[in-house]
């Protein structure tokens, strides 16, 4: 008998034997200390359990290990679950930016139509673009940009408030206390956990 064969007869037998007794590969697997992906291997015969597993899969099931091996009726491979659907970050991303931009540039334009001309429109979006850009981040568990994000979102705060809390005069000093709002994010990224010495 080839290891091929030997395969799929265990993973017929396995499959049998775990939906007979009502247990999902999870259960199966908490029992046997592995994880669910090694009893989905099995049962796809893609690999065989080594000895110490099969003989706690026949204690298990009150069967012999040879029974485990022993070829009881004919069995095809179970075809494979479709992957559930994922979410596209990057799509999803273009879209949120590009409805935030395109109801600034509407905006813009209907109070140019009206004889206005109101560019601070446009540090309103870039503020709540990048807000949204943050939120997917963190929904979309992307750790790794986020420190940039959230700096430049800081930074175009201080822009928001120079542009429409103090457009008249000289204000330039509030930027200077950015400077250290944007060393504080970097900083507050660099707080671990020091280990215990023992």
């Amino acid at each position: 008998m080839e290891l091929s064969e030997l395969k799929l007869i265990s993973a017929s037998n396995i499959i049998r034997l775990r939906t007979n007794a009502g247990m999902t590969q999870a259960e199966l697997g908490a029992q046997l200390n592995y994880s669910d992906k090694s009893v989905s291997k099995w049962e796809r015969g893609e690999a065989i359990p080594d000895a110490y597993v099969l003989t706690r899969l026949a204690e298990l099931f009150g069967v012999s290990v040879d029974y485990l091996l022993s070829t009881h009726d004919a069995w095809t491979p179970p075809e494979e679950e479709p992957a559930p659907a994922q979410y596209s970050f990057g799509v999803i991303t273009a879209v949120a930016i590009l409805a935030v931009w395109t109801m600034a540039l509407t905006g813009f334009v209907v109070l140019w139509l009206v004889g206005v001309i109101w560019w601070p429109v446009f540090a309103v979006a870039l503020t709540v673009s990048l807000l949204a850009y943050l939120i997917l981040l963190i929904v979309f568990k992307r750790w790794r940009p986020l420190r940039y994000v959230i700096a430049a979102f800081v930074a175009s705060v201080f822009v928001l408030i120079y542009v429409l809390i103090l457009p008249l005069g000289n204000n330039w000093q509030l930027f200077l206390i950015l400077i250290p709002a944007e060393i504080l994010v970097f900083l507050v990224f660099h707080i671990r956990k020091k280990p215990r010495k023992r």
